[in-house]
């Protein structure tokens, strides 16, 4: 006897697809489903494919077309085929002109247009929704789709969730949100090759428009369609994006079950996580927590999975540990400094305020408090062969110094000449090749000379033209007062 997918196999595409919607629950009788149709053969195929399946789905169809303008004529061109093909079948259309320049500010990187471009389309299709237009937006992603979207991930980095991939039902919560409808994107073709979908696009002689766009390497996901793909289906056969595509469905899978399975404790909706719950749980649900905890808490945080392991290190080691979060938000210069603090029970997010500049008299010989860094800082006369040749790197030369030093944070413009470097860079680079962020940049301390050069920087050699080897020396030293 012939399996299920057997006989779905020798059936026509139109009869697959139907299967695939019942099964998936994806259209119901009454829907109002607008199929987004770029003019590309994917969106076309899709809408062909509905207008035959329309009266035993019972749904109601039209068109629906965003017109980016990112290729000048071509794009307006595309717009005219998508207004052709729907009057062709007496099919509604609503299309809007969104030019993306409007949403990036010139010269950004292609993924951004993309992102953009993608956030235009669902605000218009939510609004589709909230004026009561359709119920369901229909978009053309395939199985080669899923594909690449589970390859770039994986690049990029990912875990389970992220490997889900394109799910092909997404609800449109800014509409669901505004109206008494539930929008929802749903995605048919999911389960199709882009191959199959073009052949009964020919086998009905119906024509489509080629985005020249697609053969732009500058976009990451063509480089991965056109050099990488046709690469690994030539050494591991087509199967190997079905595989990658059926991993995206058991990621799915996994995720929602892992969802609603989740233990309720720890809260992390607190701004406090706690740390016994935490680590009595398994390795798998403590990253789960520590991710939901993170989201729920700091949601322009940028997660990672070294961040997930750096939060529960922290969890297993003592209290007082602190772990500086680092912001996604690119339209945030300077977001406001996030740490994750160890305390003795819990793990505590707390917002830093933002430092403030500050600037003390340090007399040669004496010291100051800087209360900004809870630091005593004192400059000591010394004889420069009583310091190992190790540390004299530290050391200045009161003749080219003077008496007078004033211990600042750094400043934008501020730049320094660490002995044994080829030359002077600014302080920012200097402390990005360190790594510093957040409070511990901002307030990173310098030494200024009385004619406004830096001759000190925390953690650097200073500049070998004012370094004393021999004689008198002035040694900056630092107290933590918190040691």
């Amino acid at each position: 006897m012939a399996t299920c997918c057997t006989i779905c196999n020798m059936l026509g595409l139109p009869e697959r697809l139907l299967r695939t919607i019942q099964k998936q629950d994806l259209l119901c009788a009454g829907d109002r489903v607008a199929v987004a149709v770029s003019g590309g053969a994917d969106s076309v195929a899709l809408l062909l494919l509905l207008l035959e399946l329309r009266s035993e789905l019972g749904i109601v169809l039209s068109a629906a077309h965003v017109n980016h303008e990112l290729r000048g004529a071509e794009s307006d061109e595309d717009q005219k085929f998508v207004e052709g093909l729907a009057a062709a079948h007496q099919l509604e259309l609503d299309a809007i002109d969104a030019p993306i320049q409007k949403k990036i500010d010139g010269g950004s990187a292609h993924s951004g247009i993309e992102a953009a471009a993608r956030e235009l389309r669902y605000q218009f299709f939510s609004d589709l929704v909230r004026r009561g237009r359709v119920s369901k937006v229909a978009t053309a992603h395939t199985l080669d789709d899923q594909a690449e979207t589970v390859l770039l991930r994986v690049f990029r980095g990912t875990g389970i969730r992220g490997l889900a991939g394109i799910h092909p039902r997404i609800a449109l919560e800014e509409a669901a949100a505004r109206s008494n409808q539930l929008g929802e994107i749903v995605r048919p073709l999911l389960l199709f090759r882009r191959a199959e979908v073009r052949e009964y696009l020919q086998a009905k002689g119906q024509a489509w428009r080629e985005d020249s766009s697609n053969n732009d390497p500058e976009f990451l996901r063509n480089r991965l369609r056109l050099r990488l793909l046709p690469l690994i289906t030539q050494e591991f056969g087509d199967a190997a994006l079905e595989h990658m595509a059926d991993l995206a469905e058991i990621a799915r899978a996994e995720e929602e079950w892992a969802a609603a399975s989740q233990p309720s404790d720890p809260d992390t909706h607190s701004q406090g996580l706690d740390v016994g719950s935490l680590l009595a749980l398994p390795l798998a649900v403590q990253r789960r927590i520590a991710r939901a905890w993170l989201e729920s808490n700091s949601p322009d945080t940028s997660i990672s999975f070294r961040l997930i392991e750096e939060i529960l290190d922290l969890a297993c080691g003592p209290a007082g540990k602190k772990l500086e979060l680092t912001s996604a938000a690119a339209d945030q210069p300077d977001p406001p400094a996030k740490t994750v603090r160890r305390s003795r029970t819990e793990l505590i997010l707390e917002c830093s305020s933002t430092p403030t500049d500050y600037e003390y008299a340090l007399p040669v010989p004496g010291e100051v408090l800087i209360s900004e860094l809870q630091v005593l800082f004192e400059a000591r006369l010394v004889e420069a062969q009583s310091i190992p040749p190790s540390g004299r790197d530290a050391l200045l030369d009161p003749q080219r110094v003077g008496p007078k030093l004033t211990i600042r944070n750094w400043r934008a413009g501020d730049r320094f000449w660490p002995a044994h470097s080829a030359g002077g860079k600014k302080v920012k680079e200097l402390l990005a090749d360190r790594h510093a962020t957040g409070s511990e940049k901002k307030l990173w301390p310098v030494a200024v000379s009385a004619t406004g050069e830096l001759v000190w920087m925390r953690g650097f050699p200073v500049p070998a033209a004012i370094q004393a080897r021999t004689g008198p020396a002035i040694w900056i030293y630092e107290h933590p007062l918190n040691p």
